[in-house]
Order: C-alpha cells, then structure tokens, then sequence
C-alpha cells in the first residue's frame, strides 16, 4: 500500500508541469509524530480544490484507549478532497473522504494482540496561512465515522465496542512545489 501511494504521488507531482494552473505539494501532520508515529502526505489540485493521499502511523494516547485495553495502534491510508474559499487555497477550508485503518490493541494483561481493519468517512475543516512562497502551516479538526469493520473488538477474552464516531485535531505544515501558492 506504501508503495502505490508514493507511486500516486510521484504520477501526480509530475502533472504538474502539464497544465499551468495545476499545484501540487507535500505535507505532514504534527499528531502522529507527537504520538511516536509518522505521516506522509501529497496533495495535487487547482483553483479552490485540492486532492490528497496519506499514510500515517499513530499510537492513541492511553487518555483515548478502552479501558481494560492498551497500545492501540493505528496505521491509516486516506484519500481525501479539500475545498478552500479562496483559490490560493489560504484562509478556511472543508474536506471528506474515504479512511481506512489497520489497528491493533492489547488487553492490559498484554498476552495477545488484536488486529482489525475499519472503513471510516472523514469530515474535516481548518484554516490555512500562506506563510513565504511555499510554506503552509493549518490548524484543523475531524471526524471519523466507522462505515464498514469490526465494531466488537476483543483480546484476551476482553472485549469492547469501537466508536462510532472518532475525532481528531492538529496541525499541519505543507510546501508547495514551484512558485506561490496562486
């Protein structure tokens, strides 16, 4: 999966020479990395819409696990679309798509891991300062909504219901590929 999305990426990074208007660039995301894991995203778009693709590792913090449950990891892929106001894609702006996450979780007695894959849609929003020529930093918040997966998941005989609904908040920082963001 690694490898079909950085081969996604390059394919639309290359685009970019092909059509004036079209952008493209890579960005990471400060949650992940704070958890212990990593992200790695690309986006490619035009005018007030923009395309991205990721990949990122989290551990959830103990604050957010099951009780009775630990290091629950998740790896996710996502591909998503954005819609700014404004064409230089700064100030507000909306996002949905489609998630999925490889997780596994241990009971507190940590003799077996669980292991399960979940469909989710996202929904999300942020605002997005241009800062320099290519340079972005976007504070935004989430929600996950658990379409299609296991919503009992058990370990050592323990057992507990995936949520629903998942949020999530952050901080992104982005560059752009070529000249402004316009």
């Amino acid at each position: 999966m690694k490898q079909l999305l950085a081969s996604i990426l390059f394919c639309l990074v290359g685009m970019t020479g092909t059509a004036q208007s079209l952008r493209a660039g890579l960005e990471q995301d400060a949650l992940p990395w704070i958890t212990g894991g990593y992200y790695a995203g690309g986006f490619v778009g035009t005018q007030h819409l923009r395309a991205r693709i990721l990949t990122a590792y989290v551990h959830k913090p103990s604050l957010i696990v099951p009780k009775g449950f630990t290091n629950n990891t998740v790896t996710a892929w996502a591909f998503v679309g954005d819609y700014f106001l404004k064409e230089d894609w700064s100030g507000f702006w909306l996002s949905g798509g489609l998630v999925r996450w490889n997780s596994t979780i241990q009971s507190d007695t940590r003799i077996e891991t669980a292991k399960y894959s979940q469909f989710l849609l996202n929904g999300s929003i942020g605002y997005q300062w241009l800062l320099g020529q290519h340079f972005y930093v976007s504070p935004w918040a989430g929600m996950h909504i658990l379409i299609h997966g296991p919503t009992r998941i058990t370990a050592d005989g323990k057992s507990f219901k995936a949520p629903l609904l998942n949020p999530e908040a952050s901080l992104k920082f982005g560059w752009y590929f070529g000249g402004k963001s316009h």
